[in-house]
Parts: C-alpha cells; sequence; structure tokens
C-alpha cells in the first residue's frame, strides 16, 4: 500500500470469463462501483497479466488477476470562504440570500468551490444544518448558476425539515422575472407538463411524456410587452430543475441570453452582443414562506439586477 493509495487484488471469476473488463472486475470487487471501475481503468489504475489495462470494454479470460490502485478518498469538506453576501434576511434559523448571476449554489464536480456554501461556511462559522449533508450543508432549494435573485438557507436542522416541508407542500411563495423572447398574445397562463431529462443531451431538461418525468407546474403572466420580447412573472407552484426555462420554451417563448433553451433571434442579437448579456434572463424576484421556528409569515422582494435592467430598458418600445 503506497501513500494515498490503497492496491487491491481481484481474480475474474470463471462465470466471468468474456465479460467486458469493467463489469468483471464490479462482480469481483462489489464496494466499487462500475462506473468507478470504468473511471479507474481509463486513468490507468488497473494492471493485468499483460501489464496495463486501459480499456473497460476489454473481453476477460476468467482466473485472470488484476491489481487495482485506488486513492484514498479526499475528505468531503468544503472551505469556508470570505465571499460577500447580500443578506435580505437573518436570524439564528436561517438566512435569506439575494444571489448573484454566476455564483455557483453547492460545490460539485467543476465548482469544487467559491460557491454559495462556501461562503455560508464562512459567514455562519460552520453553523448550517447537517441534512445535505456535507455536500450541501444548510441547502434547501437552489437556483441556477446564472439565475439571479432570493434563496433560503437553513441554520438548523429544525429549520431545514421545516422549510423542506413547506417546499413539498408547494406553500412557498415563489416570483421569477424573466425576459421572453416573441410576442406575447395572451396575458397570462398555467403551463402544466412533466418534466424529465432530455433524452438526446442529459445535461438538458425536457417535457416529458407522463410517468416518465416529475409533474411540473408555471403560472406566468406579462407584465409588459416589449420590443419582441416581453416581461413575465412566473410563479412556481412546483420546483422543477431549469422549470420556467423549460416551460417558457416549451410554448415558443424562451428567455432571452439562454445559452440552453433558446436561440438567439435576429432581432436581439447585436443588442445582446452589445451588452455582453449572455445569461438567461431571469431572476428570483420575491420569496415568501412561513417561519419554521417563529411560524412568522415572511416575504422579500428583490430588484431586477444591473444586467436585466438594463437589457430591459433597452427593450422597451
Amino acid at each position: 500500500m503506497g501513500r494515498g493509495v490503497t492496491t487491491l487484488e481481484a481474480r475474474i471469476a470463471q462465470a466471468a470469463d468474456g465479460w467486458r473488463l469493467d463489469r468483471a472486475l464490479a462482480d469481483a470487487i462489489p464496494t466499487l462501483s462500475r462506473e468507478r471501475l470504468k473511471a479507474l481503468i481509463s486513468s490507468g489504475a488497473v494492471t493485468g497479466p499483460e501489464g496495463l489495462a486501459r480499456d473497460p470494454a476489454r473481453k476477460t479470460p476468467g482466473g485472470a488477476l488484476f491489481s487495482i490502485a485506488v486513492p484514498d478518498p479526499t475528505p468531503a469538506h468544503n472551505e469556508a470562504q470570505d465571499i460577500a453576501l447580500d443578506i435580505a434576511f437573518e436570524d439564528e434559523h436561517l438566512i435569506v440570500i439575494d444571489k448573484p448571476a454566476g455564483l455557483v449554489v453547492h460545490p460539485a464536480a467543476g465548482n469544487l468551490d467559491g460557491t454559495l456554501v462556501n461562503a455560508l461556511l464562512h459567514h455562519c462559522a460552520g453553523q448550517l444544518s447537517g441534512i445535505g449533508g456535507v455536500a450541501r450543508p444548510g441547502i434547501v432549494h437552489r437556483i441556477d448558476k446564472d439565475t439571479s435573485g432570493l434563496m433560503v438557507a437553513a441554520k438548523t436542522d429544525r429549520a431545514h425539515e421545516g422549510l423542506a416541508r413547506q417546499f413539498k407542500a408547494h406553500t412557498i411563495d415563489r416570483r421569477y422575472k424573466a425576459i421572453v423572447a416573441g410576442k406575447v398574445s395572451t396575458s397570462e397562463g398555467t403551463i402544466s407538463t412533466f418534466l424529465g431529462r432530455s433524452s438526446t443531451n442529459r445535461k438538458k431538461m425536457a417535457v416529458v411524456r407522463e410517468g416518465s418525468g416529475k409533474h411540473a407546474i408555471t403560472h406566468w403572466r406579462k407584465l409588459r410587452q416589449l420590443r419582441e420580447a416581453a416581461l413575465v412573472e412566473c410563479r412556481l407552484e412546483t420546483g422543477r430543475t431549469h422549470q420556467v426555462r423549460v416551460h417558457m420554451a416549451s410554448i415558443g417563448h424562451p428567455l432571452l441570453g439562454d445559452p440552453v433553451y433558446g436561440s438567439t433571434r435576429p432581432a436581439h442579437r447585436a443588442l445582446l452582443a452589445t451588452l455582453n448579456f449572455r445569461r438567461q434572463a431571469l431572476h428570483a424576484a420575491h420569496l415568501g414562506f412561513i417561519h419554521p421556528v417563529t411560524s412568522h409569515a415572511l416575504a422579500f422582494d428583490s430588484e431586477m439586477p444591473a444586467d436585466m435592467q438594463e437589457l430591459f430598458n433597452k427593450l422597451i418600445v
């Protein structure tokens, strides 16, 4: 056993003769998932009778002996980082933050630090609920990296559980402002669909058939018609991943600047380029809920951030 690495030995079962290497090793070492083994094989951590084995799909003979160098896990611990926060409300139980666009909510692959969680750990001196686990302390709900606006985080498990109950019961009042493309001919509407992972792109969400996704409901109303666009308010009855973005695109009104669910229309191309506006025009403008400990009704409003306000001003007819 080398420093920071544990070496495992695995003999391929005779019953696994001719299987793919990743499958055969997963059968021999049940504590490692097939995906984890696939990554280890590809990274050169697996050695067999013929030396390094780098192809997870290679056929493997029964009885062959393999050696796997498994790196010791890095501790799942988030750093507290002094990142400025715009705080709308705070007490000993919870904190409401007005998140800027560009700030990731919690650490994940590609964003291991510099997130809202890192900022909260510093600001709250570690006083965050543990229900979300080490990766997501205090996080009850999320808003996308490039969406701005209000979100609540829990400092105690009691607050976390109480807020989670309200989210599950759909009693949290969440209203977003969005600038969408096209002439919106009706004043309001409700979009009720099922949302799930896109079958063509796993990073995207899509409207799917009933039974293969989660029910999603968005109530929207037009606040102002703009030049080939409109400012709308979307009230979320459910809170699914990318819900507003997918729902508005599904009725022919994608969000301006959305790099995933919208394509820039000729009428807006020059303006978006001039303003260097490269995110979905979406802002969590209102958040209302019952305080999970004191039972007081709380409600918060946030003005559109400067970049979105500037885009709105330039689109006024």
